[in-house]
C-alpha cells in the first residue's frame, strides 16, 4: 500500500486506478498465469515417480497450501483456473490426481497444515504466498515445491536465483522490484505535486524491505520522499487510514 500526500483525486483517476490494479488479473492473463502453474506442478507429478505412474496407472496426488481464507472469491477463482489447467494438462480430480487442500489466511496455522501435507506423501506442493512457501519449505527438502504469489523468492531465501532456482523449489515471481517504481510514476502522474509517500506493508506477510529499495532507487527521479510504514496489525491500519483521511492525503493499495 502506498499512502501519499496528494491533492483530492477524482472519479476518473481513482478507475484509472482500479483498472491497473486489476487489470493483471484480467481474465487471458490470469488464465495464462494459472495453466503456466498448473503445467509446473504437473511436470513435476511426472517427473517425480513418472516411471511407476505409468507401470500402475496408480492416483497421483498434490498438495496445496494457500494463504487466503478459503471462501475468499479471488482465491476461489485461481483454483478453479488451476485444476481447469490441469484438466488440459490430462489430469482431472479425483480422476487420476488427488489435491489436498489447505488454507492459512495471513500465514495462519501455516507450519501446522504444512507438516499435514508433508504427511500425505504428495507428489508435488503448491503453495501460494511467501509464509506459505516458507511453511513447506521448512519441512522437505525433497518434494518439489511450486509457489505462487510470491514477490521475493530470492530475498526470502526460496530460490539461489531466478534463471537457476536450485533446491525443490520453482515457482512465479509475483512482482518484479521495478513494479513499485511504477506505481509512484502513475500516483505521480495523477498528481504532479505529490512530493510524500509512505510504503505501507505487513513485513511479517510482504518483503517489506524488497519494494522499499525499490521505491527509495527511484523517489528521487520523481521528487518524492518515500516514508517507510510497516504495519503488523489492526490498530496499525486504523492508525494509516486516519493519517489518510486528513485533507491532502490519499491511499493506493498496489497488492
Amino acid at each position: 500500500m502506498i499512502v501519499a500526500d496528494a491533492m483530492p483525486v477524482s472519479a476518473l483517476s481513482v478507475r484509472r486506478i482500479e483498472r491497473i490494479r486489476w487489470g493483471v488479473w484480467s481474465v487471458g492473463l490470469a488464465m495464462k498465469r494459472r495453466e503456466f502453474v498448473a503445467g509446473l506442478v504437473a511436470t513435476a507429478v511426472v517427473g517425480s515417480r513418472g516411471a511407476w505412474a505409468q507401470q500402475s496407472g496408480g492416483m497421483r496426488r498434490i498438495g496445496v497450501l494457500v494463504g487466503l481464507a478459503e471462501n475468499d472469491p479471488e482465491i476461489k477463482a485461481r483454483l478453479a483456473g488451476f485444476r481447469q489447467g490441469l484438466e488440459r494438462l490430462g489430469w482431472s480430480e479425483d480422476v487420476n490426481v488427488r489435491i489436498d487442500y489447505r488454507f492459512a489466511p495471513a500465514g495462519a496455522q501455516a507450519q501446522s497444515f504444512a507438516r499435514e501435507l508433508i504427511a500425505l506423501q504428495p507428489d508435488v506442493i503448491l503453495a501460494q504466498s511467501t509464509p506459505a512457501t516458507a511453511a513447506v519449505r521448512a519441512q522437505t527438502t525433497i518434494i518439489p515445491i511450486v509457489f505462487a504469489g510470491v514477490a521475493d523468492p530470492i530475498g526470502s531465501g526460496f530460490v539461489a536465483s531466478l534463471p537457476r532456482p536450485g533446491g525443490n523449489l520453482t515457482g512465479l515471481l509475483q512482482y518484479e522490484d521495478s513494479i513499485t517504481g511504477k506505481w509512484l510514476a502513475m500516483l505521480k502522474e495523477i498528481n504532479p505535486n505529490l512530493t510524500r509517500a509512505a510504503l505501507v506493508a505487513n513485513p511479517k506477510t510482504t518483503p517489506f524491505d524488497y519494494f522499499l529499495q525499490a521505491a527509495k532507487a527511484l523517489a528521487p527521479s520523481l521528487q518524492i520522499e518515500i516514508v517507510p510504514n510497516p504495519i503488523q496489525g489492526a490498530d496499525d491500519i486504523e492508525r494509516t487510514f486516519a493519517i489518510g483521511a486528513q485533507p491532502e492525503l490519499w491511499s493506493v493499495s498496489p497488492a
